[in-house]
């Protein structure tokens, strides 16, 4: 775990071995939410990088008869 410090204008920088692992770039909007007393940043995607993200994805199961 890496410590971070909040500056006066209450900005943080992202360790860059978190900016690696995560493919994070200038500019890359984040949602931050908080959650159970924490604070979580999540990587806004374009949908473009969501191209066959379900790939592989079972498909075989039976639909109730009023969802079809």
């Amino acid at each position: 775990m890496q410590t971070v410090t909040i500056s006066p204008k209450y900005q943080v920088v992202i360790p860059k071995t978190i900016r690696e692992t995560m493919r994070l770039r200038p500019g890359q909007k984040l949602k931050i939410i908080e959650y159970e007393g924490r604070i979580e940043l999540i990587p806004d995607k374009d949908i473009s990088e969501l191209k066959g993200f379900l790939k592989g994805i079972n498909t075989d199961f039976e639909r109730e008869g009023d969802r079809l």
